[in-house]
Parts: structure tokens; C-alpha cells; sequence
């Protein structure tokens, strides 16, 4: 019985007390990480360079 009363008040919960977005507020939270996430892979894509760069200039420099 105790899993059937979870499964109930979950459900009611979900229904009736959560709150959830419009379409509005999903697409701009949609934006917001879409260019969130191409500035931090092209901080990574930098990051990245510089230490390629680096590494065969000191390798250059040994060998």
C-alpha cells in the first residue's frame, strides 16, 4: 500500500502543486543554454590551441 499511496501523491503533486513553464520560458532557457554552451566549447577550443602550440614549441625546443 505504501508504494500505491507514493505513486498517488506523486501524481497529485505533478498535477495539481508543480508549476510548470510555458513555451516562452522553455525557449529562452533553451537559448540561454544553447549560447552558454558554444562560449564555454569555444573557451575549451582555445584552451585547447594554446596548449597544442605550446607543447610543440617545447618539443621543438628538445628535439
Amino acid at each position: 500500500m505504501r508504494i500505491v499511496n507514493y505513486v498517488k501523491n506523486s501524481y497529485n503533486e505533478l498535477v495539481h502543486k508543480v508549476t510548470w513553464p510555458t513555451v516562452k520560458e522553455l525557449q529562452s532557457s533553451a537559448i540561454v543554454v544553447m549560447v552558454a554552451s558554444i562560449i564555454f566549447a569555444l573557451v575549451i577550443l582555445v584552451m585547447d590551441l594554446a596548449f597544442k602550440n605550446l607543447m610543440e614549441f617545447i618539443y621543438n625546443l628538445l628535439y
